[in-house]
């Protein structure tokens, strides 16, 4: 049984460990927000979606805002870690730009649109919103720039450059991967990515 028809199925009222409540009004409040979009979303939609009442939803998140920020919160952290995962997964650098890559990849292609919070939210003119979203753009790109300070001759500035622009690169291209149908096998298209960004990346100076 999908998330999805464990939502739909579970009756109005059934009581639940706190955070186990929690969790089932995130994934409620996501598939919402992922259909409608914030603005159009409503608590009423996010409580009937979840099957309880309007002031349990509110016991746990006072406002449809906090209630989009617990989300993305846990997004950011989900993609953040995945970045993380894939530059330790390996000390071969070819292999660390293609696990890298595929991280990206598959934040996009996980069931439930979650990218969609992140990279396509309908209110980045929020602060607390766009805060997050640099945030984890940038918490990512540093990641990849101590790998690239650390194995080459370039500075922390130049790095982290470099590194804004790999995953800039990956980011807008597993959207555009996704969007247009998935035509490429994933398995194929980040490896295109990952080839044309080590040929590029290889090229500057091992650090002695």
């Amino acid at each position: 049984m999908t998330a999805t028809e464990q939502t739909e199925a579970r009756p109005r009222g059934t009581r639940l460990p706190r955070r186990a409540r929690r969790n089932q009004l995130l994934g409620a409040a996501q598939e919402v927000f992922v259909a409608q979009g914030y603005h159009a979303a409503a608590m009423d939609d996010i409580a009937e979606r979840a099957g309880v009442s309007k002031p349990v939803l509110y016991q746990h998140f006072p406002g449809k805002l906090e209630l989009y920020l617990a989300l993305l919160d846990q997004h950011c952290e989900a993609l953040l870690a995945a970045v993380r995962q894939a530059l330790a997964s390996t000390q071969d650098n070819k292999l660390r730009v293609a696990a890298t890559m595929d991280a990206y990849f598959a934040f996009v292609e996980h069931e439930g649109g979650a990218f969609r919070l992140v990279f396509e939210s309908d209110l980045t003119n929020e602060p607390t919103v766009r805060e997050r979203v640099d945030q984890v753009s940038y918490d990512c790109a540093k990641l990849v720039s101590a790998v690239i300070a650390e194995d080459t001759d370039l500075g922390p500035e130049q790095s982290m450059l470099l590194a804004v622009s790999l995953c800039g690169m990956a980011q807008v291209t597993a959207r555009h991967w996704l969007s247009s149908g998935q035509k490429v096998p994933r398995e194929v298209a980040h490896g295109l990515i990952a080839s044309l960004a080590w040929r590029g990346i290889a090229g500057f100076p091992i650090q002695h």
